[in-house]
């Protein structure tokens, strides 16, 4: 029987304005294909204008420019309507989707979702949700006394995942994909007898167990950043921008 990190696997990733779920937009995604270990991977990418201006911050990190964006990006209601279907897809088929910092990437798909389409995710879900695997998550539970940070660049170099064109939407999915296949090798006899969906809800409890001693010691250090415990998708707000 093929361990399901050898089998399929999607995964989803975003580059966007800046790092507030609430405000920020969407600038680039892709969702990335593969049917098994070493296999031939489908990637669809998208490229948004969205609407506002990207801070000069945000492209140094990504490189997409407003002119650039506003040349080549598509207006975002149609381009989020495909994510969430191509997501829903996935859902249908079976099939997890790995995504690095869940919360982030899904809570602002769901945000632009009800911006544009005066919709959600979770509709487009039927209510159902995602299979998620978060390599984060689940590193950070796996090897929880390493030190040391754990970006998507700091968990491929660990785990000897080769990341090219850093912080471009499809290679990142791509690394992000790759990286859970790694974790689940490397921590086979502590994942292998556990399916998908049980690990999906284990990550809810671990990250909101990562999320408390997080809080702690920025209340140790006297750091006022709160740190949301919901995992992958946060709550909505009553006035979202």
């Amino acid at each position: 029987m093929t361990r399901w990190y050898e089998g399929p696997l999607a995964a989803f990733d975003t580059e966007t304005t800046g790092v507030d779920v609430e405000r920020d937009r969407i600038v680039s995604a892709a969702l990335v294909v593969q049917e098994c270990a070493g296999g031939r991977a489908r990637s669809t990418r998208w490229l948004v204008n969205p609407g506002i201006p990207v801070p000069p911050g945000a492209t140094e990190v990504h490189g997409l420019t407003d002119d650039h964006l506003q040349r080549n990006g598509r207006w975002p209601a149609p381009v989020v309507d495909e994510i969430a279907q191509a997501l829903a897809e996935q859902q249908a088929a079976g099939r997890p989707v790995v995504v690095m910092n869940a919360p982030f990437d899904l809570t602002l798909l769901d945000r632009e979702l009800r911006r544009h389409r005066a919709s959600s995710l979770n509709r487009y879900l039927d209510e159902r949700p995602l299979t998620v695997l978060d390599p984060r998550v689940l590193d950070k539970h796996l090897d929880r006394y390493r030190k040391g940070r754990r970006t998507l660049t700091d968990l491929c170099a660990h785990y000897g995942i080769e990341l090219e064109a850093a912080h471009d939407a499809a290679a990142d999915a791509m690394a992000s994909l790759e990286l859970v296949r790694a974790v689940g090798r490397r921590f086979a006899g502590r994942l292998e007898r556990l399916s998908p969906a049980e690990l999906h809800t284990l990550q809810m409890v671990w990250h909101a167990a990562q999320a408390r001693g997080l809080q702690a010691w920025f209340t140790r250090n006297g750091t006022p950043e709160p740190v949301n415990p919901h995992w992958p998708l946060r709550p909505d707000l009553p006035a979202a921008a």
